[in-house]
């Protein structure tokens, strides 16, 4: 009999379909959490996983899918067995022994440090939790589902390998445009949780089943793993008083039925299906043939939000997070000032980086919490990948643990001490691997040596289990001062693992340099010959415009750059002799003449200390509410135009309201009367997420870009009755309420509080949002206003007032 990863690997296997759905028609009142069902009416529960058997699932979902200590604080635990014990009974009610028991896990609905209050730790902790109380009680698999943020799926996914030995599947919601709420896209999500070891991945929920082809065909195009699709019934509409989803079994099973000539493993169904849609779709899916995952060849690294392909074209790494030879960088890391590490991503950002090294390696430090903070800080204010930089296990193993993304890690080399330490991080964590072709003879003198080592590493990695494909080859720079001929060993170096190998290649370009006069144009020159030589991966520093003007040249002599476009962007106002002058490809400089940000730039890339600092020196100079005027508020429009355009995530949009927020607390400060404190403020609103909904992600961002546009919020927090509100808009003098709700389940909570209002305050304004919402439906339950994210909040606001 095949295990459940067997199976997983091997099978086409059916998911159950909507559990909430099911428990409203047998009494699930609205409002009340489902999964409390579990322990008050454990039959309702046992009927619905009964059906789902009786229609042909494989596999059926505990109703567990909002189960955490946040929500049920001391009782999750026991929940979570509780459930799985329910769903034991109804395979065996149903006459189903070769069924699944699958222990759902969704969001906490808490944003992760640096955007929001919960710890990555504590979200660790969270889910491995219920992961190992549900392995206890008998569950066969794990699905993390409906995620839209890359970083709290990491801690789930971590959180369920390290407290149970289950398989783990996780899905993703993707909006219309194929992103995720916290930017990252169906590549990233491939390249992230491949290497994380998921069992397998895919989609769940907000889409139905026709808008998630084009979304599957780029998972199936990056991802070698079984790919899940489980959409909704359609897009959903409002008719009445109930929200309609309107495809009918045997519509939904129509489109499942392409859906499966896409390479789809595992099907199954999300919000609006029933028995009878999971029962349609198998009998449409059932007896097309099985098509295995094919393995993917592709060496993937990713940000947050973007995934990069080695090989595709060369990319730039930038050097200059590393204390080597900088006294200013080392003085920042002794005195933990991590202000000055971001600002030196930013920089290198917009230098032309593709990547940010980072090091932080020196004497006296604990590098592995400096390694921890410089990650997550950095990764706050740039999306760019990471290279994790250090010959420390530990500072290494902090750097992938908190690393938001899939990272290069520098370096294993084939000594068997660096081989036992690093390869069982990158094989927990996933990361592409670098690798050093020394031994503990040391560097190998001719190229022909340096691939003997590094076959050998290669046969260690895959030994456990990391593929060729996660591996770059180091053709190790060395300074030619020392040796004329150790140029071209490197560059040998390069073509023999480009044509015995087949692997990408890396090098510490400005090493060859080391020890003569005039460095940037010998790292200029030696950049191009390894270009030629097919190097993939450029370790320089993209501030040298010498060496950004070879590589940006390489790429429009060999048609790597599309029109000329990036270098006619860059170089499009230059002649003769002004390549200093140069302008950087496709961006601004972060500093002003004299080297000094400006206070739009500190807001516009999220940098709160040196808003602060910059904020009490224009002060100097400028009125308070002129500076607000003239630069706060400009900044934030700028950045929430981006976020419209979907240029700007929305991690960039909070931490540009928290750097906006940290100037106005100096601003407001200075403020020299009652009068022009209140001539600051816009106007006063009350922010609310509505009676038995628990989540309130929505709502806090809203807040907090509100306020930073200068509006003084009042928060009743969440699960507030109406009576609150009520009372609050009464005596404040309350013009404008913003309501949100998560659930299906409280937006008839959301319609009775509106309707309170209007009775007692006829001239109140009201927004709404939330996933379950529509214009239609806010429009049916009487608001004033649909907001359909953040920035429109702050639009509806303006509008007001």
């Amino acid at each position: 009999m095949k295990t459940p990863l067997e199976r997983i690997r091997t099978e086409r296997l059916f998911y159950d379909g909507a559990t909430g759905t099911m428990l409203q028609k047998l009494g699930l009142q609205p409002g009340e959490f489902p999964e409390t069902l579990n322990l008050t009416h454990p039959e309702m529960v046992e009927e619905v996983a009964r059906q789902y058997f009786l229609s042909g699932a494989d596999v059926v979902n505990t109703n567990t899918f909002g189960l955490n200590d946040l929500k049920f604080p001391g009782k999750a635990g026991e929940i979570a067995r509780a459930a799985v014990g329910i769903v034991k009974r109804a395979r065996e009610t149903a006459g189903r022994s070769d069924g699944l028991v699958s222990l759902d896990m969704g969001p906490t609905g808490k944003l992760l440090e640096p955007l929001g209050d919960l710890s990555f730790d504590r979200a660790v902790s969270l889910y491995g939790e219920v992961a190992k109380a549900g392995e206890e009680a008998g569950a066969d698999l794990i699905l993390i589902e409906t995620m839209g943020d890359i970083y709290e799926a990491k801690a789930a996914v971590l959180g369920a390998k390290e407290s149970s030995s289950l398989p783990v599947l996780v899905t993703f919601t993707f909006d219309s445009s194929g992103k995720l709420l916290t930017g990252g896209t169906p590549e990233t999500v491939a390249a992230v949780f491949e290497g994380l070891g998921a069992d397998a991945i895919g989609l769940n929920c907000s889409l139905g089943p026709r808008e998630m082809i084009p979304l599957i065909r780029r998972f199936r195009e990056y991802s070698s793993l079984p790919l899940i699709a489980t959409p909704n019934a359609g897009i959903p509409f409002v008719e009445g008083d109930r929200t309609v989803y309107p495809l009918s079994p045997d519509k939904f099973a129509s489109v499942m039925e392409e859906i499966a000539g896409l390479g789809v493993q595992i099907f199954g169904g999300c919000c609006g299906t029933t028995p009878d849609h999971i029962r349609a779709m198998i009998s449409r899916v059932r007896e097309i043939p099985y098509e295995k995952p094919v393995k993917k060849e592709r060496t993937l690294i990713a940000g947050q939000a973007e995934a990069l392909e080695i090989g595709k074209k060369p990319l730039v790494i930038g050097e200059r997070i590393n204390p080597t030879g900088k006294k200013r960088f080392k003085e920042a890391l002794k005195n933990h000032d991590v202000n000055y590490l971001m600002s030196q991503a930013i920089e290198e950002e917009q230098a032309g980086a593709d990547v940010l090294d980072v090091n932080v390696g020196l004497p006296g430090i604990d590098e592995a919490e400096m390694m921890k903070d410089a990650v997550t800080s950095i990764q706050s204010v740039s999306f760019l990948p990471l290279q994790l930089d250090s010959s420390d296990p530990s500072a290494l193993e902090k750097g992938l643990r908190y690393c938001n993304g899939k990272p290069l890690v520098n370096s294993v080399s084939g000594k068997e001490e660096s081989l036992r330490n690093v390869l069982p991080l990158v094989k927990k964590y996933g990361g592409v691997l670098v690798v050093l072709p020394l031994d503990e003879a040391g560097i190998p003198a001719t190229p022909e040596e340096r691939i003997q080592v590094a076959e050998k590493v290669i046969r260690r990695a895959e030994e456990y289990g990391i593929e060729r494909k996660e591996l770059v080859i180091d053709g190790l720079t060395m300074a030619v001062s020392a040796d004329p001929s150790f140029g071209e060993t490197t560059l040998r170096t390069i073509r023999l693992v480009r044509e015995q190998l087949g692997l990408p290649t890396i090098l510490g370009v400005s090493n060859v340099s080391f020890g003569l006069p005039y460095r940037e144009n010998l790292n200029a020159t030696f950049l191009a010959m390894a270009l030629n030589e097919g190097l993939s991966l450029a370790i320089v520093n993209p501030n040298s415009e010498g060496v950004m003007a070879s590589y940006r040249a390489y790429l429009a002599l060999s048609g790597q750059d599309d029109q000329f476009s990036s270098y006619i962007e860059a170089y499009r106002d230059v002649t003769g002799r002004e390549l200093a002058t140069a302008k950087t490809a496709g961006t601004e400089k972060t500093q002003e003449p004299g080297g000094r940000s400006s206070l739009f730039s500190a807001v516009m890339h999220g940098l709160p200390e040196e808003a602060k600092k910059l904020a009490k020196e224009a002060l100097k100079e400028t009125p308070p509410l002129e500076l607000i005027d003239r630069e706060l508020i400009p900044a934030l429009d700028e950045v929430g135009r981006g976020f419209e355009k979907k240029r700007v995530y929305l991690p960039q949009l909070l931490m540009s309201a928290e750097a906006a927020k940290a100037a106005f607390e100096v601003v407001r400060s200075r403020l020299s009367g009652e009068g022009e404190r209140k001539t600051a403020v816009k106007g006063r609103i009350v922010l609310a997420t509505v009676k038995n909904d628990i989540h309130d992600i929505g709502k806090n961002i809203v807040k907090i870009l509100l306020e930073n546009y200068g509006y003084d919020v009042i928060d009743l927090g969440r699960d507030v009755p109406p009576e609150k509100i009520v009372e609050t808009v009464v005596s404040e003098g309350i013009r404008l309420v913003g309501l949100s709700a998560l659930m299906t389940t409280t937006v008839v909570s959301m319609e009775e509080t509106i309707r309170e209002l209007k009775a007692v305050r006829p001239d109140v304004l009201i927004m709404v949002g939330g996933a379950v919402l529509t214009p239609d439906y806010a429009k049916k339950i009487g608001a004033d206003f649909y907001a359909k994210d953040a920035m429109e909040s702050v639009r509806i606001a303006d509008q007001v007032f």
